[in-house]
């Protein structure tokens, strides 16, 4: 979108960019109450699903999400971009994330590994890891099969 349309319409941002930021993005009662019930969930764990038709805002629900996570102590938000991805690309991701290096070929010890570093964030902190999927349409199901494994005890 050009300046010329932009200013037209009194924009400041092209709505329909991934790139605004985050602070230009309305949030409404129905994405406060997410959130908030969202960090209220961090202390117990657990999974929530955003869910909706497309262009209804749930990517910048959680973008918005993730900026008042990042505002909390004690807090690891992990944001997986590519959740379509193969399932070595997706142990890689979860890899980088967190900091753990994790082997696709070797999946049971990357898993082990990567719970492990949760775990004892879990008993050093309040909160529990936090770890959102965006785009999950294309993820077949081993993705959230082995998240929850990590989460589990």
């Amino acid at each position: 979108m050009n300046k010329k349309l932009l200013s037209l319409y009194s924009l400041k941002f092209n709505p329909f960019s991934p790139e605004v930021p985050t602070s230009a993005l309305w949030s409404t009662p129905s994405i406060e109450s997410f959130c908030w019930r969202i960090e209220q969930q961090i202390g117990e764990g657990g999974f929530a699903l955003a869910s909706g038709d497309p262009g209804t805002g749930k990517s910048g629900a959680l973008r918005i999400l993730v900026e008042r996570l990042g505002n909390l102590r004690e807090v690891i938000v992990g944001v997986l971009s590519r959740p379509q991805a193969s399932l070595a690309d997706f142990y890689r991701e979860l890899g980088h994330l967190f900091s753990v290096p994790l082997a696709p070929h070797n999946r049971w010890a990357s898993a082990k590994v990567l719970r492990e570093k949760w775990l004892h964030h879990i008993e050093n902190s309040l909160y529990r890891p936090v770890l959102l999927i965006d785009e999950a349409r294309g993820n077949e199901l081993f993705g959230f099969e082995r998240t929850a494994a990590f989460v589990q005890r």
